[in-house]
């Protein structure tokens, strides 16, 4: 990249929301709090995985592991645009750019296989329970947790070398609140035909193989449903993969949208309420999905904050 042809600072200007100061401030208490209830959410659910020896199952194994990367997603942008709108600055360095377009394809893509990997735990223990603790053993897991974790992080590679190899104008603002990647190309003055064929085409293959996954085993296990004969063994079926399927539906739902958003010409608000959606809200929903619709997960956590308070026998009786 040729620094000479940025500012003197080699800053980009992230323009963000609003210069209004009250709604800045309006929005720093929002963005606060919800980043705030994410990584709150996402760390009870990891300790409850960790701390309950009933939850030491490949499904609750994949889903600690969920949590870890969605804090990672919004810890990558949200902090920045958190310090920008206190600060009154919008100024983000090449370097700090950069790092956010990695992190940000590596802990994306994370979920991406992920939900993948869990919508095949569900798979294996709706369509062969007889054989689901022979097929998902701690090995298989294991391979499958840091298989996805090194695909993602090789993945995030082009991405983040082909915005090295990019030389940048006078005009370098960006009309986010994040280094998205499609802004950030539009930005370049250098051809970018042959680095835009090579970005949309990892993230392609790193959103449809993944999501083909989910959705062939979904057929799969719709079909077994269907073959059930009794109402309570569906109801039974379904309720072991609602969660997930919800969480599936956000994430692709937002994530689609933001993506679309980011390389059409809609409004600028659009584009911004899009990426919040899939960079804030979705994050910040899944813990409450998978508490709120499983009652090991809810007993788990209320082992944990009897833990966190040792001393109050009142909570304990009130549990117990």
């Amino acid at each position: 990249m040729e620094r000479e042809n940025q500012t003197g600072a080699g800053d980009f200007i992230l323009l963000g929301f609003t210069d209004d100061p009250d709604l800045q401030s309006l929005l720093f208490g929002l963005f606060l709090s919800m980043y705030l209830v994410t990584v709150t959410g996402n760390l009870l659910i990891i300790l409850a995985v960790i701390s309950d020896s009933h939850l030491h199952t490949p499904m609750y194994f994949f889903l600690s592991n969920l949590s870890l990367a969605d804090i990672g997603f919004t810890s990558t942008t949200i902090p920045k645009a958190l310090r920008n709108i206190h600060t009154h600055s919008k100024g983000i360095t090449f370097a700090g750019c950069v790092s956010q377009i990695c992190f940000f394809f590596v802990f994306g893509s994370q979920d991406n296989f992920l939900l993948t990997v869990m919508a095949y735990d569900r798979f294996v223990a709706i369509c062969h329970p007889l054989h689901y603790v022979a097929i998902m053993n701690s090995r298989l897991c294991l391979l499958m947790a840091l298989g996805s974790w090194l695909v993602s992080v090789l993945g995030s590679l082009p991405e983040t070398l082909t915005i090295l190899r990019l030389s940048f104008c006078t005009n370098i603002e960006i009309s986010h609140f994040f280094c998205d990647l499609p802004a950030v190309l539009k930005l370049a003055c250098s051809d970018t035909l042959m680095k835009n064929i090579v970005v949309y085409t990892v993230a392609i293959i790193l959103g449809v193989f993944p999501l083909s996954g989910i959705l062939l085993s979904y057929s799969q296990i719709f079909s077994s449903i269907l073959r059930i004969s009794s109402d309570r063994g569906k109801y039974k079926a379904f309720s072991t993969c609602g969660s997930h399927l919800l969480v599936v539906s956000l994430f692709y739902g937002t994530g689609l949208g933001g993506y679309l958003s980011s390389i059409t010409t809609l409004s600028n608000t659009m584009s911004l309420m899009a990426s919040v959606m899939y960079t804030m809200v979705t994050p910040m929903l899944n813990p409450f999905i998978y508490s709120l619709r499983n009652r090991d997960i809810k007993v788990a956590l209320g082992r944990v904050f009897i833990k966190m308070v040792p001393h109050s026998e009142t909570v304990n009786t009130c549990l117990s």
